[in-house]
Formats: structure tokens, sequence, C-alpha cells
């Protein structure tokens, strides 16, 4: 994991900070480490492939401005221009969108289902885990980002823009975090 974030700080650096760089440009600098067309093949690097572009704005924004923390990230998004912020969720919402993994024991798939319906994450998330304007697309996500985002927003490492999540999780054990992970990451 060290040597991606190192490979991630090094292209970070190389694509540099300059706002008027073009977003086609310095997208191939993104999708170094989450994945050629958006679909990450990198363990704990979310896929951003069809992100809806709100979503990805506030997350843009929220790493420019150190309320949320990767250090690439960081590092990627200091100084960068609000329009570009939304030029690059834009370009994010308009990649394919990663396909979920393929299998699963049915057992787990059915208690991963119930436990995302007794949550409510397919409320928020929409039934097909889509998502909508602020809230992420899970569906195709990795199974493994999605294991640890909840574990971070239960321990509090990670902050969302609201505490819609902290609370959502705070009832939940981290067998349940598996199971739910499991299932979204497969469903279709």
């Amino acid at each position: 994991m060290r040597t991606i974030v190192t490979i991630c700080l090094f292209l970070a650096a190389l694509s540099g900070r300059a706002s008027a760089q073009n977003v086609s440009e310095k997208l191939p600098t993104c999708l170094a480490c989450h994945g050629e067309s958006g679909t990450s093949q990198t363990e704990n690097v979310p896929s951003l492939g069809a992100q809806n572009s709100p979503y990805a704005l506030i997350q843009l924004f929220m790493f420019r401005e150190g309320l949320r923390t990767a250090d690439p990230m960081n590092e990627m998004m200091k100084g960068v221009a609000d329009a570009d912020l939304q030029a690059f969720a834009d370009a994010i919402a308009k990649l394919p969108q990663p396909k979920a993994a393929e299998g699963g024991d049915a057992q787990r798939m059915a208690h991963g289902q119930v436990l995302a319906g007794q949550n409510h994450c397919n409320m928020c998330h929409r039934a097909d885990f889509s998502g909508q304007e602020n809230v992420p697309r899970l569906g195709g996500q990795r199974e493994d980002y999605l294991l640890k985002s909840l574990r971070e927003y239960k321990s509090g490492i990670r902050h969302g823009y609201d505490a819609s999540m902290a609370d959502v999780v705070q009832p939940m054990s981290d067998a349940d975090f598996v199971d739910v992970a499991y299932y979204i990451s497969r469903a279709k």
C-alpha cells in the first residue's frame, strides 16, 4: 500500500497544480490510481466511473480543503479552482460504470441484502445502488473499499459533509460491515 501511495504522490507532483491545465490532460493521472476508465484494480482505492457529479464535486472540494484526508488526493487538489473541480466531477461522471463483482455465496448475499435494507442503504443510495445527486454510487464499487469506508465512518476517521453515515453505521457490527460490503459489491 505504501508503494501505491508513493506512486500516486509522484504522479500528483508530475501533474502540476496549474488550473489552466486541461482536465482531459490531468484525468489520466487520476486514473493511474483509480484505474483505467475509472475501474480501480488497486486495493482500497475506489472506482470512480459513473460517480454522480454532485457527489464527486463535494469529495474533490473536501480533499482540496483538507476536510477529507488521503495524501495523494489532498496534494492533487491543492490550488485547483472551483470551475476545474466541477470539470473533474463532470468527467468522472462520464466514465463507464464499474461492473459488479461476479458470483457470490447465496447465504452471504441474502444476509447482506437484509442488512442493507434494515440500515436503509437502499434508500439514500437507491435500490440499485446507483446513488443520487450528493449520495455516491456504490454499485460496482470495490468490496475492500466499501468495507474500509464503513469502518472509517464508524471509527470517526472519515467524516462526511453531514453526519448521516456516521449515524447509520454506529449500531452495525464489523461482521455486518463485511456482509454489507460483500453484498453491495455484487448487487445487480
